[in-house]
């Protein structure tokens, strides 16, 4: 953790000095007051009950002040237990990542203790979760309309305002924010959402409150930095199964190897030409499992995985087309995002009778993305079924088993683009009955953890 870090959980821990020194002042002068008083009433002679009563008084102030000059570090334990109380329970909360559940938990977490009037979570386009003044004006799912917000995201630097702001809520009325602080949450030194604190009055923007908000931002974004370590690991694993699974895959292997019988005796040349691009096929699935390879090289698994299946089929029932642009044969992306779309389509999309056209394109988006698109013109899907492929693939059914049927390509390479390339990258999916199907993935390399 950096050092800002590590000073603002120094002052989220303990209390700030100035609030000790006031209270300690003010139980010396009431002490003082109250010894001066006893003194003044002894030599008046004036009523017993009232100088019990200010007895009283004097040795609770002389208590206190006691207190505060000879344990200040009682104090200090109880903030330092109270926020390391906080911080467990907060990492527990949001153990599966930023999402609206583990986000309206931070906010009805945080909001007893601080002097904000409501607490927000946000991702990079919308409200997560609000709670407080503000939580029915900016519901989950709401866009991110306060520009204080969206710059702190973008530049990845600490907001805050003590004047009135305009706001725009989630129905179009106009809200007036009269104080606030914007803190990015931030992974791998990229944004992924922002901690935000609305105030009543322009004077509780304090230190305390810039601490609180940058303390808890920072843990926030450790925990989702250990998230994110997890998940990928997670990914890596299943991208080593994928590989696994298709190795030893009993109805391509059993229907490949078939095909390569079938010729040894009319075709042997071909047989054996279709035997050395099998073990090679193999080899490379084996070797490219759970890693980044070249466009270029998963272009040409795809190619060895047609030439198997045009092998079976018969070279006139599947056609492909593939167009890449020049300059981007080389650029870096994980495995298995190319050539499972094309399984897919191959498995799922054929017609009983007829040629099936798939094709391949992979084009650069000014140097910044990548645009990879598969289509093809076999038997297509519903329209809403199409939209929910990859809806679906982002709430991972984690009891299906891994394997069940085409999701696993869909869920798999969607998880992989996202967690890889940031969440301006998307999958998308088109279809009409009849007609065929377009799978298009936008991979923002801006955003890349291969960069």
């Amino acid at each position: 953790m950096s050092e800002l870090s590590t000073r603002h959980m120094e002052a989220l821990r303990r209390p700030s000095p100035p609030e000790l020194s006031v209270l300690r002042v003010v139980a010396a002068v009431g002490s003082g007051l109250l010894i001066g008083y006893f003194i003044y009433a002894f030599l008046m002679g004036m009523e017993p009950i009232t100088t019990v009563l200010a007895l009283g008084l004097l040795c609770i102030f002389l208590v206190t002040f006691v207190y505060l000059v000879v344990y200040p570090d009682s104090l200090r334990s109880q903030y330092t237990e109270r926020s390391l109380a906080i911080a467990s329970d907060m990492m527990e909360d949001i153990r599966e990542g930023l999402n609206a559940k583990s986000a309206e938990a931070i906010c009805r977490r945080l909001l007893p203790e601080t002097h904000a009037a409501s607490i927000a979570v946000t991702d990079t386009e919308r409200v997560l979760a609000c709670s407080g003044a503000f939580a029915e004006e900016f519901p989950p799912g709401s866009p991110i309309h306060a520009a204080s917000t969206l710059y702190a995201i973008q530049h990845g630097i600490n907001q805050s305002f003590r004047r009135s702001t305009t706001v725009r809520g989630e129905s179009g009325e106009v809200l007036e924010i009269p104080a606030g602080i914007v803190t990015p949450l931030r992974v791998r030194d990229r944004s992924i959402g922002a901690l935000k604190f609305y105030f009543r009055r322009a004077r509780d923007v304090n230190r305390t409150q810039y601490a609180l908000v940058a303390g808890y931002a920072d843990l926030i974004s450790t925990q989702l930095a250990i998230h994110e370590l997890e998940r990928q690991e997670e990914l890596t694993a299943r991208a080593e199964l994928r590989a696994l699974q298709a190795q030893i895959n009993p109805h391509f292997l059993f229907n490949t190897l078939n095909t390569i019988a079938s010729l040894t005796r009319t075709e042997p040349l071909r047989a054996r030409e279709l035997l050395r691009e099998f073990a090679a096929f193999y080899r490379s699935t084996l070797d490219n499992s759970g890693s980044v390879i070249p466009v270029a090289r998963e272009i040409q698994q795809t190619r060895r995985y047609l030439l198997f299946e045009k092998a079976r089929f018969g070279e006139d029932r599947i056609q492909e087309t593939v167009d890449i642009e020049d300059g981007v044969e080389d650029v870096m992306v994980p495995a298995f995002v190319i050539q499972p779309l094309v399984e897919n389509a191959v498995r799922h999309a054929m017609r009983d009778e007829g040629p099936l056209h798939i094709r391949v394109s992979v084009h650069s988006v000014g140097g910044d993305a990548l645009d990879i698109e598969v289509e093809d013109d076999g038997v297509g899907m519903d329209e809403e079924v199409a939209a929910r492929l990859f809806d679906d693939a982002a709430k991972p059914d984690h009891t299906r088993p891994v394997g069940s049927g085409a999701g696993v390509a869909t869920r798999n390479i969607f998880e992989r683009i996202h967690r890889f390339y940031g969440p301006r990258s998307y999958a998308r999916a088109t279809s009409k009955p009849g007609e065929g199907t377009r799978i298009s993935l936008h991979l923002d390399l801006r955003e890349s953890i291969f960069a």
